[in-house]
């Protein structure tokens, strides 16, 4: 019974040393980073996309995805910054089910931890280095986001992590925006307790030692919908809502009002495909209240090279293995569509 400790895994600082970044890699990233982080703060006016498939569940097909979006971003990068969703691990509402690359660098194989931390590495390395993207993952673990700190530009808590110390503390020491979720019950208060937690400052125990963090002045939220008491997915997305969680930033006194709506999820009932119409109606929202367009940054959807979803021992190239997405198609419209909106 117990746990059966298997192997000391290295930590990220070698792991890092082994897998380091070019120089030219690290000036992209900081670009980047200050690019995204002027918009949290307001000086920019661009609009964000955090895009990309549910999770990243095989390389190859996660690059080719990325590829196409690199000469979409070029076409909008005058009003859009896009942000590839990296996902490397996936939370699991029931803990079964493939957990993501980290896990299962490969979805048929076994779990191989190790094998998983320098695959993940090396995926988010070569969307830097090939095609000039510093991506977003989730922290699903706290203790993990350093494997990946120097790549990431965005970070996005979960929704049933959203409430936990432990993500709350370490997203305050995090030095790119990271976007709270409003948890599955949808109540608002623990999004913005959680925001306030995130923007202070604390000491706490992080990977074996006593760290200090200073607070993260580009913690915000994400709109994500919620499920009712009778499993009903409700969204949150709307003109109403948008303007509810624009007085609650106002009597908050927190720094950088900000959001970020999740057009899947309960927002869309896992309805893929409803992403395209969320997108246009927050878009719309915005252009109509100056409040609104000042709070909202920007979209996450999920999208890759296919639509819908397949089991996890099905082989279709770049169709999800866990929600169902987007495809490339109809994600490529609907970019040039908002870009055409804003």
């Amino acid at each position: 019974m117990g746990m059966m400790f298997q192997r000391k895994l290295p930590i990220p600082k070698d792991v890092k040393e082994e897998f380091p970044l070019s120089e030219r890699m690290e000036k992209i990233k900081e670009v980047r980073d200050t690019e995204i982080r002027a918009v949290f703060n307001g000086v920019s006016d661009k609009f964000l996309l955090i895009i990309g498939p549910c999770s990243a569940d095989h390389s190859e097909s996660v690059l080719e995805y990325i590829s196409r979006l690199r000469k979409v971003a070029d076409q909008v990068s005058d009003k859009i910054i896009v942000i590839p969703r990296i996902y490397t691990n996936k939370p699991r509402t029931t803990g079964h089910g493939y957990k993501g690359m980290l896990h299962q660098p490969n979805p048929d194989g076994k779990p191989d931890m190790y094998k998983g931390i320098v695959a993940i590495r090396e995926l988010h390395m070569t969307a830097l280095r090939d095609y000039d993207f510093s991506c977003a993952d989730e922290m699903l673990y706290p203790e993990n986001y350093r494997y990946l700190s120097d790549l990431l530009s965005y970070v996005a808590v979960g929704a049933r992590s959203v409430e936990n110390q432990q993500h709350r503390l370490t997203a305050s020491g995090i030095e790119v925006p990271v976007g709270m979720k409003n948890p599955t019950s949808g109540d608002l208060t623990v999004m913005m307790n959680s925001i306030a937690a995130a923007q202070s400052g604390h000491m706490f125990i992080y990977r074996g030692w006593e760290v200090e963090s200073e607070g993260n002045p580009c913690a915000h939220a994400i709109l994500r919908g919620y499920v009712d008491y009778a499993g009903r997915s409700i969204s949150n997305y709307h003109y109403e809502d948008l303007l509810r969680v624009s007085e609650l930033y106002g009597e908050s006194g927190l720094m950088n009002p900000s959001v970020i709506v999740d057009t899947n999820h309960n927002n869309s009932g896992k309805q893929y495909l409803e992403q395209i119409r969320i997108a246009k109606d927050v878009v719309r929202s915005r252009n109509q209240n100056e409040d609104i367009k000042r709070l909202v940054k920007g979209l996450m959807i999920e999208s890759y090279l296919e639509d819908g979803a397949q089991g996890v021992h099905e082989h279709t190239f770049g169709k999800s293995i866990t929600d169902p997405c987007l495809g490339w198609e109809k994600t490529e419209q609907l970019i040039f569509q908002i870009a055409e909106k804003l």
